[in-house]
């Protein structure tokens, strides 16, 4: 906190339920177009994390950006009294860490970071989420509003499709930039970015008015946004034969999981989907419902294939089942039982469907479950056949 009170940087704090990582990630990215940025690594957002982010900072920075992760009671206030941001992005809020966080709900204990303020401090929060924005509003705190599926508020975004990589942009960007539309100050512009889905809406428009607020022009946010890159295990892409390979292994909740599976069935497009997938831990007694939920998710996106790992498989496979889901399910424990039942896929005919027009297989699950080892078994396969 007092080195805090030393620095002249515009500090930023980052919060939410579902992609505050790489919100931060590409914020950082987007803001080193003004000045100097430090940021916290990878997700060390904690306690002990984000204050080690703090102090590793060299005090000379014009922007900080600092992610807060929270998931026991009085972790916001613990993060908050340290950061005192000038401005405080609450991205979203849903179902996750609720374990933890008791009965006040997860809207109220991200919105408490709204009261950590710094003097003539702004809030800056996502208007899609009617209880974040109630909770928000309580706080008494200076509030701006964005949103994510273009809603009239003052910063507002909508995913237009595909668009073409950026010049110069390596083999990993290909094909995974998104085209989003913009209203600022009641002007449309186009943004390129480096997500595809609807889920990349909120995001845009978290860091274009972040930025703006911080006085970036539209030229530089623009520049910053096309040639940003997502971190690791955040909708990371590769490819492998005919199978675009997606990892987002990193960690689960409900609303990050729907997202992720809505993105991929968008990139697959009627060609293969394989849904590879864990465990959603730390939801305490919503478990059983919030997996038999993503069951039901699941069965109305019609995948190729669902591998599964870890806990409440039961609850997912009865979801699938109530919602008329007939195709290959398979309960796996480690990437060698994995790989036997990839081999077995070929009884289906997926191979086939794919080295014709391609196909997408999706890792995600919570940290434990390691998914990144099955997806690392599936890449070193050469043609996957």
């Amino acid at each position: 906190a007092l080195w805090r009170d030393r620095t002249r940087a515009r500090v930023v704090a980052v919060t939410g339920t579902a992609g505050k990582t790489t919100l931060k990630e590409v914020l950082a990215q987007v803001l080193s177009c003004g000045g100097k940025t430090a940021r916290n690594a990878m997700n060390y957002n904690n306690q002990i994390g984000m204050p080690r982010a703090v102090l590793g900072t060299d005090g000379d920075e014009a922007f900080w950006v600092m992610e807060a992760g929270i998931s026991q009671e009085g972790d916001m206030d613990d993060l908050g009294s340290v950061l005192r941001p000038d401005i405080a992005v609450v991205l979203n809020a849903g179902t996750g860490h609720t374990e933890g966080l008791g009965e006040k709900g997860v809207a109220w204990h991200k919105a408490r970071l709204l009261k950590h303020l710094a003097r003539n401090g702004k809030g800056l929060v996502c208007a899609d989420y009617p209880d974040l924005a109630r909770e928000a509003r309580a706080t008494g705190a200076d509030i701006r509003f964005f949103s994510g599926c273009g809603r009239d508020v003052e910063f507002r975004a909508i995913y237009a499709g595909a668009a073409p990589a950026p010049h110069g942009a390596d083999a990993a960007m290909v094909d995974s930039c998104g085209l989003y539309r913009l209203w600022l100050n009641g002007k449309e512009f186009d943004v390129t970015a480096p997500f595809r889905g609807e889920y990349g809406a909120e995001n845009v428009a978290a860091v274009v008015a972040t930025a703006h607020m911080l006085g970036l022009d539209v030229q530089a946010i623009r520049q910053g946004l096309a040639h940003a890159r997502m971190p690791a295990q955040r909708f990371s892409q590769a490819r492998a034969g005919s199978w675009l390979l997606i990892d987002d292994t990193y960690n689960a909740n409900p609303l990050s999981m729907g997202r992720m599976l809505d993105a991929a069935s968008e990139r697959a497009a009627g060609r293969p989907f394989v849904a590879v997938l864990g465990a959603m831990l730390e939801l305490g007694s919503q478990a059983a419902m919030e997996h038999e939920a993503l069951g039901r998710r699941l069965a109305g996106l019609n995948p190729s294939a669902i591998i599964w790992k870890g806990l409440y498989a039961e609850d997912v496979r009865k979801g699938l089942t109530l919602a008329g889901y007939a195709g290959p399910w398979q309960v796996v424990a480690d990437a060698g039982e994995f790989m036997k039942t990839w081999r077995t896929l070929q009884d289906y005919g997926l191979e086939d469907k794919a080295a014709k027009s391609g196909g997408v297989v999706l890792f995600k699950g919570s940290r434990s479950n390691r998914l990144e080892t099955l997806m690392a078994a599936l890449s070193g396969q050469g043609n996957l056949s």
